[in-house]
């Protein structure tokens, strides 16, 4: 299973929506295509959006006849547009698109043919570096599960979430296979349902043991104990080490904190955003009512109800035991181990403040 690839000058990808009743996989030569797909989550996870992101800004250039080097830029910098205005809270999408946009800023004064074998490059080198940081963040945060251990994961940070293996979930099927891993309880994830649907496919695609729990009984099965790490994935990561992940992710850590249950949060150093100091500072993507009255079209709540919905929550760095990335495992003081591992070479983030912040 390949969550996003480029294949023939197209992006092929997984409708993650049909999931898991259908195993249907769609291919488009428009970015913006793709850039309806990332918004209505066809295509969703952090490092997914930001694989796809860089590969819809290729297909707005390549296969094109441009007279010149300067009507390519303009291409790429409407599909550069197009696709910031997505998704505002992962900040991945952010910074495949600054790469790609810095590809061309680099390139000066260059031929059509020499820009476009530029972005190309640079796309696969996103694709590719994402797939190794799974496996990465697989090894290092394997090493930190005790072997007979049950774990916890909330949403979905698996296979389809990345180009790779995952990032969470990277670190639970890595567990797995050196038999360390009895159990994986998957929150169902309201009100897009991405662990029951998603995850728990994966798992049991994987051949792992998955019990699939409501979002409210979490508390219960940290209570009795039957779990011994909460592993969750991340969409941004502030300065501080406070981390923007799917709603529910909160006050799971303050759970996991109150009966002493290690919670690790596993996310490529694509996810780090030196630009937000801490939490307040990230942008809180909310979604439409609908997916909250509605299960499948049919309405579950009264008329006139209000809804409150937003896709995300921000966990405080206190909370969180570790940060698993594929170059090493951070601990607290976050600002310091973020710093050491990441600090300089951060990319810069100008294009996300235009459209997101």
């Amino acid at each position: 299973m390949t969550t996003v690839d480029l294949v023939g000058g197209k992006v092929r990808f997984i409708d993650q929506t049909r999931l898991p009743a259908e195993e249907v996989y769609l291919e488009t030569d428009d970015y913006r295509v793709l850039a309806e797909a990332i918004s209505s989550m066809k295509i969703r996870g952090a490092p997914a959006i930001g694989v796809a992101a860089a590969f819809g800004v290729l297909l707005a250039v390549e296969g094109k006849n441009f007279p010149s080097e300067r009507s390519l830029r303009a291409a790429a910098d409407a599909a550069i547009t197009t696709l910031s205005s997505t998704r505002p809270t992962a900040v991945n999408l952010f910074t495949a698109l600054t790469r790609m946009r810095r590809c061309i800023d680099m390139a000066g004064s260059t031929r059509v043919d020499e820009l476009l074998m530029r972005l190309r490059v640079e796309a696969m080198v996103i694709y590719r570096e994402d797939i190794e940081s799974c496996r990465s963040i697989g090894d290092l945060g394997a090493d930190l599960i005790p072997r007979g251990s049950s774990v916890l994961t909330h949403c979905n940070a698996g296979a389809l979430a990345t180009a790779g293996e995952g990032t969470a979930l990277a670190v639970i099927t890595t567990a797995a296979r050196q038999g360390k891993i009895v159990r994986v309880y998957a929150d169902e994830t309201r009100p897009r349902l991405q662990g029951s649907r998603l995850t728990a496919w994966e798992l049991v695609k994987q051949g792992i043991e998955v019990v699939v729990i409501t979002d409210s009984t979490a508390g219960i099965v940290l209570q009795q104990g039957r779990v011994q790490a909460v592993i969750v994935g991340a969409d941004r990561i502030a300065a501080n080490g406070d981390v923007a992940n799917k709603i529910g992710t909160y006050p799971l850590a303050v759970l996991a904190a109150r009966h002493d249950v290690p919670f690790y949060v596993a996310a490529p150093t694509s996810s780090f955003d030196p630009a937000a100091s801490d939490g307040t500072a990230i942008p809180i993507e909310e979604r439409h009512a609908d997916e909250v009255t509605h299960i499948d079209g049919r309405r579950i709540a009264a008329d006139g109800v209000r809804v409150f919905a937003p896709a995300f929550d921000v966990t405080p760095a206190e909370l969180i035991t570790a940060i698993i990335t594929e170059k090493a495992v951070l601990r607290s003081p976050f600002p310091q181990s973020i710093g050491a591992v990441v600090g300089g070479g951060w990319p810069p983030v100008e294009a996300r403040h235009d459209h997101n912040d």
